[in-house]
């Protein structure tokens, strides 16, 4: 079968085969190069002597370039498809991953970051559209849910294995193992994965710009997308980089307990995202919301963050978990508003989401960063109170994003069509 040919739906096998998996093994490089610097972060730090700001700004530049192309993503997405603009952008990370190996110094880090995250920045929106393509409306909220644990294994793998890695190469070594299973994943997802086209394939480009205006007028849009980019802006923006600090300068743990913490964390991840994609499909196919279960999961994270916040460490690893755990409800979003809009909207739909999601963690990463740098360095990272007034924030933004949802929580009531 020709990859740009239409295919009818291959057989349940073959449909993991040549088309779930390539996708989800783009979301899961996506994510080795999201949380990387949760260990390496140190690393650099001294290497490259970055304060806390800049390490904040430079692991933050790959979600604000993440974040910045997901509107003109989802036009491209609804107009060439996943597989194409997947397979694409995934030859930039590739190069951009090349220029943060031989960086010599910050400037070079930072356009090498920026560069990975333009060209990652399709791998979870393709996986979203391939499911809404390739499977019935009433698998969409596990699907995504498996989308997203496959972005929880590959923030293990850049935990506990990577720590170990480090004992033995050195970090360029390990990116440019990197790069050459990037280019490999963009080359299957070109040439094997086979083509499924959507009604917008058949629309002007202007009809596709006027569709944005849909969300622009919907009220309840705008409260579902600013829940989630509140949520990942505490949740992802502390788990990328600040849990691994945190856990170093607050509770005293070693690289190694670090890296151990991280990987529970991870696996805390992967567990929500299956937990409540299961619960939401559930829901839905006895015809009830499934925006309690979202708020739910959101204030349960919320109130084990306070706990971080407030610099509780016993039992730390633990609330870092469950934190990590029921944040992932807000990722539920997602199977909330594309069951709002129609099929050939969903490229759209769900980068629109995305925009306010990546974003929102750029800003809480680099705001972290900013407040740490306002304390003299310690002799082992950052003055352990900074994290209080820095962390305390992003509590803030979550606790109001919540509560803004809560109190327009009927406007999400009318759950909308899909054709």
């Amino acid at each position: 079968m020709a990859a740009d040919s239409p295919a009818a739906a291959p057989p349940r096998v073959n449909l993991l085969l040549r088309v779930c998996l390539p996708f989800l093994a783009g979301y899961f490089l996506s994510y080795v190069y999201r949380a990387v610097n949760a260990v390496l972060g140190p690393q650099l730090a001294a290497e490259f002597t970055l304060s806390a700001a800049d390490l904040g700004l430079l692991t933050g530049a790959y979600f604000f370039a993440f974040g910045l192309f997901q509107v003109p993503l989802g036009l491209l997405l609804d107009r060439y498809g996943p597989r194409r603009m997947d397979a694409l952008l995934l030859l930039l990370a590739a190069a951009g991953a090349g220029l943060f190996v031989t960086a010599q110094s910050f400037a070079g880090l930072f356009v090498g970051r920026t560069l990975i995250g333009l060209g990652v920045s399709a791998a979870l929106m393709a996986c979203f559209q391939a499911f809404v393509l390739w499977y019935p409306a009433e698998r969409i909220g596990t699907m995504i849910a498996v989308a997203y644990a496959a972005g929880g294994f590959g923030a293990m793998a850049v935990s506990v294995p990577l720590e170990l890695a480090l004992r033995a190469f050195d970090w360029r070594s390990i990116f440019m193992l990197f790069i050459a299973v990037t280019l490999l994943v963009s080359a299957v997802l070109y040439f094997v994965v086979p083509e499924r086209k959507a009604a917008a394939d058949r629309e002007p480009f202007a009809v596709q710009l006027r569709g944005l205006a849909v969300f622009g007028r919907d009220p309840a849009f705008w409260r579902i997308a600013v829940a989630i980019g509140t949520s990942q802006c505490a949740a992802v923006s502390t788990f990328t980089l600040w849990m691994g600090t945190w856990l170093r300068d607050v509770a005293g743990f070693n690289r190694g307990e670090v890296a151990e913490a991280l990987l529970a964390a991870a696996v805390a991840i992967v567990l929500g995202y299956l937990f409540f994609g299961r619960i939401a499909d559930s829901l839905v196919r006895r015809g009830k919301p499934v925006l309690p279960l979202f708020m739910g999961g959101v204030a349960v994270s919320s109130a084990c963050f306070l706990l971080i916040v407030l610099g509780v460490r016993t039992g730390s690893v633990l609330a870092w978990s469950v934190f990590t755990f029921c944040a992932t409800a807000a990722t539920l979003a997602h199977s909330i508003a594309s069951r709002r809009y129609p099929t050939r909207m969903a490229g759209r739909v769900n980068t629109a989401l995305n925009t306010f999601t990546f974003i929102g963690i750029f800003l809480g990463q680099w705001m972290v960063g900013i407040v740490l740098a306002r304390w003299p360095a310690t002799a082992s990272g950052y003055a352990p109170e900074g994290y209080l007034y820095g962390m305390g924030a992003l509590w803030i933004v979550q606790a109001a994003g919540l509560a803004w949802l809560w109190r327009g929580r009927r406007l999400l009531d009318q759950a909308g069509s899909r054709p």
